[in-house]
């Protein structure tokens, strides 16, 4: 773990949280030699899901779609 004063951290915040970042490595800012802060590197990305075969397996096939309905379920025919 680096170690680094708070007068520093305030001059290179952005270079060290790029540096943490990059390394992976944790931050101890101190004060007077005591830890007031610990900077992590943030959790890795999960990865997006594409919307090609998002619905997979929510659908039920019920029949043959091109076969002609019987007469009885035509309603204009009643």
């Amino acid at each position: 773990m680096d170690v680094l004063p708070v007068s520093r951290f305030k001059a290179t915040c952005l270079a060290a949280l790029e540096r943490v970042r990059r390394t992976r490595r944790p931050l101890l800012v101190t004060k007077r030699g005591v830890p007031i802060a610990q900077v992590v590197p943030a959790p890795p990305r999960k990865p997006t899901h594409s919307a090609f075969g998002a619905m997979r397996g929510s659908a039920e096939e019920l029949g043959d779609v091109l076969e002609p309905l019987p007469e009885e379920a035509w309603e204009v025919l009643r």
